[in-house]
């Protein structure tokens, strides 16, 4: 379907309804949840919740074949979706939460649907500090570092996260966890950034995209030997491991080949946001996308709309923006980029605009967008079918 037809569409199941707004397109969504678990070449995809944050979305693509499990941001969450019916949630960042963790280890129910992340034995041993009276055994996951560390490891290219990078000190710290009362590990995390959030084919930077796609085989490479490593010696400590989950919406054939991991974790490519444009791998479609309202003319080629600052995290910088996208053909001001309270975009496109009409934005990444919205406008076709909170608009503001 063309831009424009989109666009239409877009105004049309919306024309009801006043911007501000925040819309998931239904079959785009669905046509991405069914590309992922084609990537993922028959092993379970793990549905990233930081990349969602709306309830209502996760039970969907968890109907479907081919996903299995929440991967949650913060304890606090992890907690809430439990008590909401979850029942396999991993939390995939260590916590510092005294109050969640007396609750985990004193609810029978969440202590068996959540699994929280551990990488320090001192990380154990806040858990037990906070766990008070709760007997609950906490089960655990430990995450490896999968940073690529060229040249003897004099270079160093990936996320920082966990100090464990060699399988030796993985395989010491479960040997810590699997001697320790109240705890039981039950798997392995690997989360490649630097693979599954990198695009490799930036749009006018032919040579950054080849040094990428050199630096991602090479890097994959390593990990796939060390990762299999790993998980070796940490099912000689534990054999009954449950899982082994790695990989990102970038990388998730890459790693779902290897025989090591036993599930991979996807979510961003469910909305495709304009930062995961830039892969060769796959093509997705834009499903969740914002409307701002125009209200001023300011003069030739120029309208202002209400809002429109709202930056991804990360690195600072114009990828970190939302994405003028529909109509065509606008584009920020460079002295003001996108404000607070109002932004004014410029373009011949602008026009065509009048006083109430709407521009349709993408976010640069996923989940942040659902910060800004306190409900999400399911369309399909030209209406809206049903209207969902976001995490926002249930009154839960995680991070």
């Amino acid at each position: 379907m063309s831009s424009a037809a989109d666009r239409a569409r877009y105004d049309r199941a919306t024309a009801h309804l006043d911007a501000p707004l925040a819309v998931v397109d239904l079959a785009a969504f669905d046509a991405n949840a069914a590309d992922l678990v084609r990537r993922a070449g028959g092993k379970p995809v793990r549905v990233a919740s930081k990349s969602v944050r709306c309830r209502a979305l996760l039970e969907r693509v968890l109907e479907r074949d081919g996903f299995a499990g929440v991967m949650a941001f913060t304890l606090a969450e992890s907690l809430w979706l439990a008590r909401a019916g979850f029942a396999d949630v991993l939390l995939a960042y260590p916590s510092a939460d005294r109050a969640g963790y007396a609750e985990l280890a004193g609810d029978a129910k969440a202590a068996g649907a959540v699994t929280v992340m551990v990488d320090d034995p001192a990380q154990l041993d806040l858990i037990d500090a906070a766990r008070g009276g709760g007997g609950e055994e906490i089960r655990v996951c430990l995450e490896l570092d999968t940073s690529w560390r060229p040249l003897g490891g004099k270079l160093r290219v990936g996320p920082r996260r966990s100090p464990l990078w060699d399988p030796a000190a993985l395989a010491e710290l479960a040997r810590a966890v699997a001697r320790r009362p109240g705890f039981r590990l039950v798997g392995l995390m690997a989360y490649e950034g630097h693979v599954a959030g990198v695009g490799d084919a930036v749009a006018g930077r032919p040579v950054r995209s080849r040094v990428v796609r050199a630096m991602q085989a090479a890097a994959s490479r390593e990990l796939a030997v060390r990762r299999a490593a790993a998980v070796r010696a940490v099912r000689e400590v534990v054999p009954e491991l449950e899982f082994v989950n790695g990989g990102g919406t970038g990388s998730v054939e890459r790693t779902a080949a290897e025989a090591a991991v036993t599930e991979v974790a996807a979510g961003s490519g469910l909305f495709m946001p304009r930062l995961f444009d830039h892969y060769t791998a796959f093509r997705g479609s834009p499903a969740a996308l914002f409307a701002l309202p125009v209200v001023r003319h300011p003069g030739v080629g120029v309208v202002t709309v209400l809002g429109g600052g709202y930056p991804a995290s990360g690195v600072p910088g114009r990828d970190r923006l939302p994405q003028p996208y529909l109509p065509p053909g606008l584009r920020y001001d460079p002295r003001e980029g996108a404000g607070e309270v109002q932004t004014p975009l410029l373009g011949s496109a602008a026009d065509d605009l009048l006083i109430g009409d709407r521009v349709w934005f993408r976010h640069a990444k996923a989940g942040e967008l659902c910060e800004r919205f306190a409900a999400l406008h399911l369309v399909d076709g030209d209406r809206v079918a049903e209207t969902v909170p976001t995490y926002r608009g249930e009154g839960r503001t995680f991070l």
